[in-house]
């Protein structure tokens, strides 16, 4: 049975806008569709302030795989495109997030699902409230919508794509 997911793409090294376009195209490759896709954000760093802003987006796809398998999969496309992990929250030219998968919950030491910081980023749910504003977190039971009006995230997020393109 397939199941909607909702993935977070961020990239803030080298090109950021070609980083999250091949990002896109692997997740075709690997889930044959993307149903819908945010415009790209800009945002301040979260976590460690001190880096380059990111570029960020949320796509929607259809996976016929398991939640677990899906997060594999995304991890396979973060390695292709070269992604080290140095840092947490630290600079990356790739981020794939699972965010959501269907109305499933469930906590692992290899994936918790919805992502467990949702409700606490605006460079998430800025780009969610333009493709799922109605979609209900299944452990909150609050909407995308509200999650974005009661969100505390001070950091600014603005629309990339109103801006020259740059790397």
């Amino acid at each position: 049975m397939k199941e909607n997911a909702f993935i977070q793409l961020g990239s803030n090294l080298g090109n950021r806008s070609r980083n999250l376009s091949v990002a896109r195209a692997y997740i075709k490759e690997y889930f044959n569709e993307i149903l819908e896709a945010s415009a790209i954000y800009e945002s301040e760093a979260w976590g460690v302030e001190d880096q380059r802003t990111y570029l960020n987006q949320v796509v929607q796809i259809r996976s016929s795989f398991s939640a677990e398998k899906t997060l594999e999969l995304l991890l396979e496309i973060e390695n292709r495109m070269g992604r080290e992990r140095q840092e947490k929250w630290g600079s990356r030219n790739i981020d794939l997030d699972l965010l959501f998968f269907g109305d499933q919950t469930m906590s692992s030491s290899f994936l918790t699902i919805p992502h467990p910081r949702i409700q606490d980023r605006l460079f998430v749910l800025k780009p969610m409230m333009e493709i799922a504003p109605q979609l209900k977190h299944p452990v909150f039971s609050l909407t995308i919508e509200q999650l974005f009006q009661d969100c505390t995230d001070k950091l600014k997020v603005w629309n990339w794509e109103t801006k020259p393109l740059e790397s």
